[in-house]
């Protein structure tokens, strides 16, 4: 019987029963899941909590595991719950569809879940009767994947609580753009320009305009994920926002980037406009960063707290900025990923493109804010936006513990500058020493090659205005049908 032109009404929600919570429920469940990795409880009874509580929960459908390919572009896999529940401990994806991951002939990954990172997700943005959780990347004999940049991550924050008793606090400040239709960033190579939604600037937004309307959805969903915000606002470009919340420990803060991004593009599809990470997507107006705020404790005590130290930051502290600065330009692919991000390293709009440290100048890499001892902390100023999160973490937190400290007489405010292309950025990290002792060498290599990929589709020059090619085959943008178009 022909089945085209037949009108069948929609499934009634009544029949579905799928979990769907009041989003101050889900606070408190996020809230609650938050502190138990704060207080480190174990991972074997975490995963008996968690599997415990999905086999009891009929109203779940499905677990979305979450993971990052080598760029930072985050990945998303939907398990049937009873799958799962059955097979958790056996997860496998073909690692060759991801970018930098693995070839076609050795192709297998395994994913093992990290109990500690679930959330409960607003079903109005993510769907009925699902839930959350990152996982690790494992290769195919379950030994941890070196290319899974989170994992390395983790390891690092493990054995500096193991051995020194560290714990790795950061807190990001994510600038993004909205911008006016779907898929702008993606539509950009037959368009040639975004449209804003709002000129309105710093601060500056009605009640219920078109970003104030996206900001507000966005916080929404961030409260009800557990993110504890502080506050948002326009930024200083047209149609730029920053949602800020509150610090965490290194790999949930990393987590909670992802998540943020993520949130962003949902909110802005369901708005009908694009959220876009593109650290200079418009030239001639301040770019976007990701002001980066790290500090390290040890029994609850902040270890950049000296009251009577420069700026009030420790010994410990200045130790940490200093290695940071002796490699600025070794890691500066790693915080700044892409062709775009060198548009944003522009002296003219604040650009914190000089290679030194100073409590005031916003053109420094790394700034010394006004502290106290709860807050106390060094903020890196050079990352963009697009950068992997956990590539940022990884490279803040390992220079700053473990990097050399140059001998250079007046570090700090030596009169040298970061990279200003793609290309030079290219050439410091491929011949630096200390970002094959970052990632291992065969890493390094992977993640060199998809740069040196994206820069070669697009003009040598940055020149006055975005080109189509540095949209298109950016990380975050391309598909495959825009990378087969070159």
């Amino acid at each position: 019987m022909p089945t085209e032109g037949v009108h069948r009404p929609p499934m009634s929600p009544e029949l579905r029963d799928f979990l769907e919570l009041p989003y101050s429920e889900l606070e408190d469940l996020n809230l609650a899941a938050k502190q138990q990795r704060k207080e480190r409880v174990a991972a074997h009874q975490l995963a008996e909590q968690r599997l415990k509580y999905l086999t009891d929960e009929k109203r779940i459908k499905a677990v979305t595991v979450l993971f990052s390919d080598l760029e930072g572009r985050l990945h998303m896999l939907d398990y049937d719950k009873k799958f799962l529940l059955g097979s958790f401990d056996n997860l496998t994806f073909d690692g060759s569809s991801i970018r930098g991951f693995t070839p076609q002939r050795e192709s297998d990954l395994r994913l093992s879940l990290d109990w500690s990172a679930f959330y409960w997700a607003p079903s109005d943005f993510f769907g009925p009767g699902k839930v959350l959780v990152f996982g690790d990347v494992l290769d195919r004999e379950g030994a941890p994947f070196p290319g899974d940049i989170r994992g390395r991550l983790k390891n690092l924050s493990k054995e500096c609580y193991a051995s020194d008793g560290y714990t790795l606090n950061a807190a990001n400040e994510i600038e993004g753009f909205l911008f006016q239709g779907l898929d702008a960033e993606r539509r950009f190579h037959e368009t040639g320009k975004f449209d804003y939604v709002n000129t309105g600037g710093y601060y500056h937004s009605l009640p219920g305009d078109p970003l104030r309307t996206f900001i507000d959805t966005v916080a929404e969903v961030q409260r009800a994920m557990g993110f504890q915000n502080e506050k948002d606002h326009p930024e200083v470009a047209p149609s730029q926002f920053e949602i800020n919340y509150n610090y965490g420990e290194v790999v949930a803060a990393a987590d909670q980037i992802q998540l943020y991004k993520l949130i962003c593009r949902q909110v802005a599809t369901r708005l009908g406009m694009t959220a876009s990470f593109l650290p200079k997507p418009v030239v001639g107006v301040n770019g976007s960063g990701m002001h980066t705020n790290v500090s390290v404790s040890k029994d609850g005590k902040n270890l950049f707290w000296d009251p009577a130290g420069e700026e009030k930051l420790s010994e410990f502290g200045w130790k940490f900025v200093d290695r940071i600065l002796t490699h600025g330009r070794d890691v500066c692919l790693m915080l700044n990923s892409s062709v775009n991000a060198y548009r944003r390293l522009d002296p003219h709009f604040e650009a914190p493109n000089q290679i030194k440290a100073s409590p005031v100048d916003r053109g420094s890499m790394v700034r010394i804010p006004v502290g106290n001892e709860r807050s106390m902390r060094t903020e890196v100023r050079s990352v963009a936006p697009d950068a992997n999160p956990y590539m940022v973490m990884l490279a803040v937190f390992k220079t700053g513990l473990q990097g050399r400290i140059s001998d250079e007489k007046g570090l700090r405010q030596a009169e040298h500058y970061l990279p200003d292309n793609i290309y030079d950025a290219l050439e410091d990290f491929r011949t630096s020493t200390w970002t094959t002792e970052l990632l291992g060498s065969d890493v390094k290599e992977r993640y060199a090659d998809l740069k040196q990929a994206s820069a070669d589709r697009c003009p040598r020059l940055l020149g006055s205005f975005v080109k189509a090619q540095e949209v298109q085959y950016h990380h975050e943008v391309y598909n495959q049908y825009l990378w087969n178009l070159f």
